[in-house]
């Protein structure tokens, strides 16, 4: 006869920590003591001291409006420690192989940087014309594949703080330069999936990339292709973006496994 298995037990106090944390970690604004409460379910004095314990150890602070509670400094010192990139490298290594193969095109996967996308691995396959944008190369979010797909859930507003609200410079005639329409573009990018670049950053090479998230959804990384357009014509494009979006689900759910 098989033994019933027994879960360990939680730490109620600890658990609660936890919900806390997540809860203003999720939230976009501030969150209230009173909100918390409502969250929590349990008596206000409670809610504090849990909340109070989080404060004094820097995983929560208190916002500018002097009562509502915002992430910590201990919580970017945390993650700051972690190396994320090498996680994220670690697990699409093999799809970004795979996602060159399938298309006989460079394969690039890069994280934000600042107002840059910055290339933290590639694939390359045997072609006489190579395409820049190689691991440890830096390129502007706004005017390429891989930095408008790392940008597509920024609205204008997150826009705005990004880059100010002065126009963008141009690289070559196909760059956007307005905040207003790199706003519609990336609520396009959201809606459909994944972003493109033609010759918006370099003339003559077009690019096709799709956002990495992680379990919650949230952007870490693109994954996407370059070429040279005599090699990538516009026909080409529904095709290679279905290639990309896969890989790019394929990693999302890979990453979310490791981080559970």
């Amino acid at each position: 006869m098989k033994k019933a298995t027994h879960e360990t037990p939680s730490i109620q106090s600890l658990d609660r920590g936890l919900v806390i944390l997540e809860a203003v970690a999720k939230s976009s604004d501030p969150v209230s003591l009173a909100d918390l409460t409502e969250l929590m379910g349990i008596d206000r004095s409670s809610v504090f001291r849990l909340a109070n314990t989080l404060k004094r150890r820097g995983f929560l602070t208190i916002s500018s409006r002097g009562k509502d509670y915002i992430l910590g400094p201990a919580i970017w010192r945390l993650s700051r420690q972690y190396d994320w990139n090498n996680m994220l490298i670690t697990v699409s290594h093999e799809p970004l192989k795979k996602l060159a193969s399938k298309t006989n095109e460079t394969a690039h996967l890069a994280v934000r940087e600042g107002k840059q996308a910055f290339f933290i691995n590639h694939a390359t396959v045997n072609h006489m014309i190579a395409v820049a944008g190689q691991t440890g190369e830096s390129v502007p979010l706004y005017c390429t594949a891989h930095g408008k797909a790392l940008l597509a859930d920024c609205g204008p507003a997150d826009l705005k703080g990004i880059f100010g609200s002065k126009s963008l410079p141009a690289y070559t005639a196909q760059t956007i330069t307005s905040m207003d329409r790199l706003a519609k573009v990336c609520s396009e990018i959201k809606r459909q999936g994944f972003a493109t670049d033609e010759a918006e950053y370099q003339e003559g090479i077009r690019c096709v990339a799709s956002p990495i998230r992680d379990r919650d959804g949230a952007i870490v990384g693109s994954i996407g292709i370059s070429a040279p357009m005599t090699r990538f014509p516009k026909e080409r494009f529904a095709r290679c973006a279905e290639d990309v979006m896969g890989v790019a689900s394929l990693v999302s759910e890979a990453l979310g496994k490791q981080t559970r």
